[in-house]
Parts: C-alpha cells; sequence; structure tokens
C-alpha cells in the first residue's frame, strides 16, 4: 500500500460560538455538529447560555460536540458578565474550562483604564497558569483607529509578545487590523503559540473576521506551517457571519471556512514530492459586502 503524500497533524478544529452571532450560543453547537467541527471554543458574553457552565454541558452532550476552549469575557460589552472585577471573571473562566474539559482559556490584555489589572497582569497570568493544567493563552490585539488617529487601548501592549506569558492565541483578523506581520508574530510567539483563532482581514481599522481565503492574511500558510512545526494547540475559527442573508448562507460560509481549515492544515510527507493538486484551494467566494 503506497504511503500517504500528505500528513495531516491530530489539531482540532473548533468553531468559536461567536462566529454564529446575532444566533444563539445553542445554535452554535447545532452548527459545529451538523458541519463536522472538531469542538466549539464558548466565547463568554451576554446570552445567559454562555455563562451557564450546566447549560453548556448539556448543549455538548446533545450534538456530541467537545467544548475545547472558553474565551474570558474580555469585551466591552461583557464588562458585567461574571462579575465587574477582571480576576473574577478569569477564575470563573477557568472554573468553567475545568469543568467541561476545555484546555485553553483565551483572555485578551487589559483596557489601558483597569490601571490596576494592567499592573499586576503578567505575574498574575503567570500566578493563575501555575494553578492549572489549562492554559492561559493571552491574545494580540490592535491599536483602535478612527480616521488618520490612534489610540493605544491595551496594556501593557496589545502585542502580547512584547511580554513573557507561558502561552499566546494567534487572531489574524487583529493582525490585520493591527496591519503588522502575522507569521512573524507567530515567529516571535514561537513553542509558545498554543492556540489559534483563524479568520482573515483586509488591513481595515475595523476588525473583520472575514471568512479564511477572502482577504490578505496569511491564513493558508500559518496552517501548512502548524502542520509541520508539532503544533499541539487547537484552531478555532472565528468568523463574523452577521451580514449573512439568512440561515442556509451564515451554514455555507462556516462550512467554506471549515473546507478551508482542513485543506491547509495538512503538510507533504518528506520525499514524497507531493504538491498542492490544481484546483484545490477553496475559492475566496463572495467578499465582505456579499
Amino acid at each position: 500500500m503506497a504511503e500517504p503524500a500528505v500528513r495531516v497533524p491530530k489539531v482540532k478544529v473548533a468553531l468559536s460560538t461567536a462566529s454564529v452571532y446575532p444566533e444563539s450560543t445553542a445554535a452554535a453547537f447545532e452548527i459545529a455538529g451538523r458541519l463536522g467541527y472538531d469542538g466549539v471554543e464558548v466565547m463568554v458574553w451576554t446570552d445567559p447560555v454562555s455563562q451557564d457552565v450546566e447549560a453548556l454541558r448539556r448543549l455538548s452532550e446533545l450534538h456530541g460536540v467537545p467544548i475545547l476552549a472558553v474565551h474570558a469575557p474580555c469585551l466591552l460589552i461583557t464588562q458585567r458578565v461574571w462579575s465587574t472585577d477582571p480576576w473574577t471573571k478569569l477564575v470563573r473562566a477557568r472554573s468553567a474550562a475545568e469543568s467541561l474539559g476545555a484546555s485553553t482559556v483565551v483572555v485578551h490584555p487589559p483596557f489601558r483604564w483597569q490601571r490596576s489589572y494592567a499592573r499586576e497582569f503578567v505575574r498574575g497570568i503567570w500566578r493563575m497558569a501555575d494553578e492549572t493544567e489549562v492554559r492561559f493563552a493571552v491574545e494580540n490585539m490592535y491599536p483602535w483607529r478612527y480616521r488618520d488617529r490612534e489610540m493605544q487601548a491595551y496594556a501593557p501592549d496589545w502585542d502580547p509578545t512584547k511580554e513573557d506569558y507561558r502561552h499566546f492565541t494567534v487572531d489574524l483578523s487583529h493582525t490585520s487590523t493591527a496591519r503588522n506581520d502575522a507569521l512573524a508574530m507567530v515567529d516571535r510567539m514561537g513553542d509558545r503559540l498554543g492556540h489559534v483563532h483563524l479568520a482573515d482581514g483586509r488591513g481595515s481599522g475595523k476588525d473583520e473576521h472575514l471568512v479564511p481565503g477572502r482577504g490578505t492574511q496569511p491564513c493558508a500558510e500559518l496552517l501548512e506551517r502548524l502542520a509541520t512545526n508539532g503544533f499541539d494547540g487547537h484552531v478555532v475559527v472565528e468568523v463574523n457571519t452577521r451580514r449573512a442573508m439568512s440561515a442556509e448562507e451564515r451554514y455555507a460560509d462556516l462550512a467554506e471556512a471549515l473546507a478551508f481549515t482542513r485543506l491547509h492544515l495538512a503538510a507533504p510527507v518528506p520525499g514524497s514530492g507531493a504538491g498542492e493538486p490544481s484546483g484545490t484551494r477553496v475559492p475566496p467566494g463572495r467578499d465582505a459586502d456579499g
């Protein structure tokens, strides 16, 4: 029997529950199960189900979809979710991850106005990481821009590679918005890259979260690199489907994102002479304006 020409790593591909907004967290589990995602990342936000560990457990069991990661409530719209104290939020995210069998908690750097939290953030994340097997993977963000003005909204920095963290999350929509080199950032993260948010962008001042392949970010190149370098985290599709005109269109977008990810999350076996077969790349499809 011939040896396979490509090697597919045992990296799980998950769907962020944020990818189905404005549909519910429950809908994300159903869609992930129907499409064949390996699991979900739960974005903890204003949907009460996303905040309820037992409700999430029931959804996971009902649809046969594991919960692989928990995204702590770090957004502006979640400032009062699970407490107004940011450390309490992280403790609850860790507890939820441990209870649900998730391996990762995704966390953003603090906002600059969270001064006490920002001062203690690096040391505090290390302290929390020492208390659990769950990875605290700090995510890259971006400067906020309005016309020709730029504001540094995060502290210690929107670029987590400027600090010493045990694990990182790289988000390719955020690298697009920041207008920095995604692969160079991944190089700086090195073997501490523990988690990937896969999405695309065109360098807009807005955080676009396009379906991978519809923007200018090196989504395919990153996936191909992960397939060869022993990456042992998860790849999470985190895209914006708010412009979808129907449930069927949203479903098609998320199916395309999964197909793109699985296609490129593979590497030729050395010496096989394998290359990318003609016509196997997923076509770009619609642009962000439909």
